[in-house]
């Protein structure tokens, strides 16, 4: 299928790939600083966003559905930056076309995830809603952090529990649950019950790598993240103190000015000579 693609700025491409439930405008927190300079390209994948599907998929279709996305705007060669689910299908979108990238930025994520996250209660589920139907409202409302949200399920998502971070959960998350389709939580679903994980194949990925996790990552745990790090011949690694899963929303400015240190140290990953 044909995915919904937002594209911002000019100059050398980046694909951003959001998570689970997520979409293109998920991303919004590194796109509006990356495309200050670079090509952004944020697509909802497949089942998410605008990408809306009734029919059911496999986790492989994502990768044959990026290829098409890479040819429609003409990019050969290009970064990839991947969030969560994002981070597991730019792993496997490098490995099968290792070629046509030059660096991976990797947030909260492991070729082969390891998870943390305790049982889900009712309370966690009725605290939840209530929390985020509050939050939209009134973003980032003191006494709906405190009396609801930290004892929500939002407590294994973030551990920062600032305004800001709210503020993003408002703008972007609830839309991101609310336009996350059923098939794609059975393709999800389906390939994790089957061993969707991997750590091999990754010597095919000899371009720069920087994998990015939050200590206290519920979701993804941090352990896992370095273990795919590792794994990666050329991979560069930091866990954040006091962060979860939702990191780049917790610390948006250290995460961005992580990234762009980085890629000032690695000019290659965006195409320039080192």
């Amino acid at each position: 299928m044909e995915l919904n693609v937002t594209v911002e700025g000019q100059g050398y491409p980046i694909l951003c790939l959001h998570g689970h439930p997520g979409s293109g405008r998920s991303m919004r927190v590194f796109t509006q600083h990356l495309s200050k300079r670079f090509r952004t390209i944020a697509p909802d994948l497949r089942g998410y966003g605008q990408s809306k599907t009734r029919q059911d998929f496999v986790m492989t279709d994502h990768l044959n559905d990026l290829e098409r996305v890479l040819d429609r705007y003409a990019i050969e060669r290009g970064l990839i930056l991947g969030w969560s689910l994002g981070g597991i299908l730019a792993l496997e979108l490098a490995v099968k076309y290792p070629k046509r990238f030059s660096g991976l930025i990797l947030v909260a994520t492991a070729g082969r995830p390891w998870s943390g996250h305790p049982p889900v209660s009712l309370q966690d589920n009725v605290y939840t809603g209530i929390a985020a139907l509050i939050n939209s409202i009134k973003p980032g409302w003191d006494w709906n952090i405190e009396t609801f949200a930290k004892r929500s399920l939002f407590r294994h998502l973030i551990q920062q529990h600032t305004p800001s971070a709210y503020q993003y959960i408002a703008d972007d998350a609830i839309y991101a649950f609310l336009n996350t389709s059923p098939a794609a939580n059975r393709a999800l679903n389906t390939a994790m019950r089957g061993g969707y994980t991997r750590v091999q194949g990754y010597e095919k990925i000899d371009c720069p790598c920087l994998m990015l996790a939050g200590e206290a990552d519920r979701h993804i745990s941090a352990i896992s993240s370095l273990e795919t790090a590792e794994a990666l011949p050329n991979c560069e690694s930091k866990v954040y103190p006091n962060t979860a899963h939702l990191l780049p929303w917790e610390i948006p400015t250290q995460i961005l000015e992580d990234i762009d240190h980085w890629l000032e140290w690695h000019p290659e990953a965006i195409g320039a000579t080192a």
